[in-house]
């Protein structure tokens, strides 16, 4: 009991002392932002406020920590008549403002500058599946005292309209020019007839790439992780030194690998074997078998233990009693964790993609940066429904598997 305490008091001490960190934290980036100030020694002086802060509170009494960690249970008062309520209300407020802050979240210029996003609205409303027109302006400085005005316009443009402006020069510029002090200009709008090409078919050809790119990342994933999470099951490895060293270390790598996200390791892939679908598919393989291990080992140990202690009971070593007992168990689960999964990695191909890992998010990248609006709508409008078929299709399947 007195242990316990301890513990508990320890606990307490530490979760308060991160809480304050934070408080304390957060606090001076907001001063920092709001008002510009810079600090000396900025660490070692939220670290002794902190300090000061959860000793005092612990000795009154009045801790987030002691609440939290206390043996005894919460009382019946609602949380807005306790002190470690409105602690977690204040911690939920600065959190929020603190975010608020570093997103740079600006209303304003999401409701007064969709003008910022016409080209690529109207690409993905009016994509270059048949074919669009591109319009160019062009502008001609003319002296006032050229007389007659000269239009030049070439055969292959066809002029939609024009007009002439009138602009005050200053006197700086109008000595340079040593012209009179209205210059003339006239300005064309033109418009070329131009045919998509063949964007379509690069599009298609790109997603076809992207869709096999992640089906064969999801198939060479399945053999490493199913082997992987019986040595990451709790139920099936034994309880010795070696069978926990085991257990923890899968659990630990597997743990690592699936926190790292797939489009870091497309970067890496893209560095090691060049820029292209190769890259992406190792990307998404690694990220696969992290998350696959994961699935399929909770699976394992959520089986029936019933099968398992009748083939033991009939002196069948560990391989038999997974071969006969709990195989039979995980087949349908794990058919439908691995269409999940290539459910999963079609969408994650897309981004990967922008990275250097190949398919179309390689391709949507390209045509974004050259601006070529209509041409992203087709792509855009590809990605949506490739990825909507798959998800009908998949959660369809899934379904009749658990059913099985």
């Amino acid at each position: 009991m007195k242990n316990n305490k301890i513990k508990s008091i320890i606990q307490a001490f530490f979760t308060d002392l991160l809480f304050w960190i934070y408080v304390f934290g957060c606090s001076y980036f907001l001063i920092h932002s709001w008002f510009e100030i810079e600090l000396t020694n900025t660490n070692i002086h939220i670290l002794i406020a902190a300090l000061v802060f959860t000793l005092v509170f612990l000795s009154f009494g009045m801790s987030l920590g002691r609440k939290i960690f206390s043996p005894t249970k919460l009382t019946n008062l609602k949380w807005k008549k306790t002190f470690w309520g409105w602690t977690i209300v204040f911690l939920l407020v600065i959190t929020f403002v603190v975010g608020w802050n570093l997103v740079e979240v600006n209303p304003y210029k999401f409701f007064t500058q969709f003008k910022n996003a016409r080209g690529i609205s109207s690409g993905i409303f009016d994509p270059s599946i048949i074919g669009y027109k591109l319009t160019e302006k062009s502008f001609e400085e003319l002296r006032e005292n050229d007389v007659p005005l000269v239009v030049l316009e070439k055969l292959e443009r066809i002029k939609n309209k024009s007009y002439t402006t009138k602009k005050v020069l200053s006197l700086d510029l109008k000595k340079k020019l040593d012209a009179n002090e209205l210059l003339e200009y006239k300005s064309s709008i033109f418009e070329y007839a131009q045919k998509n090409s063949n964007m379509l078919n690069i599009a298609l050809s790109a997603l076809a790439e992207t869709i096999f790119l992640a089906l064969l990342a999801t198939i060479f994933a399945i053999p490493f992780a199913f082997v992987l999470s019986f040595l990451a099951a709790r139920n099936l490895m034994p309880k010795t030194f070696l069978g926990n060293s085991v257990y923890l270390i899968v659990r630990t790598i597997a743990t690592i690998f699936r926190s790292i996200e797939a489009i870091v390791w497309a970067i890496i892939f893209s560095v090691w074997v060049g820029i292209g679908p190769f890259a992406g598919m190792l990307a998404l393989m690694i990220h696969s078998i992290a998350a696959l291990t994961k699935l399929y080992s909770e699976q394992i140990e959520n089986i029936d233990e019933g099968p398992v202690e009748a083939i033991k009971a009939t002196g069948a070593n560990t391989f038999q009693v997974w071969i006969f007992a709990v195989i039979p168990q995980i087949i349908s689960p794990y058919l439908a964790f691995t269409i999940y999964r290539w459910d999963i990695n079609v969408r994650m191909a897309t981004i990967v993609g922008f990275v250097g890992g190949g398919g179309i998010g390689l391709l949507l990248l390209q045509q974004q940066q050259l601006l070529r609006w209509h041409n992203v709508g087709v792509i855009i409008w590809l990605i949506a429904a490739v990825v909507w078929i798959m998800d009908m299709t998949s959660a369809k399947v899934r379904a009749k598997l658990v059913e099985m």
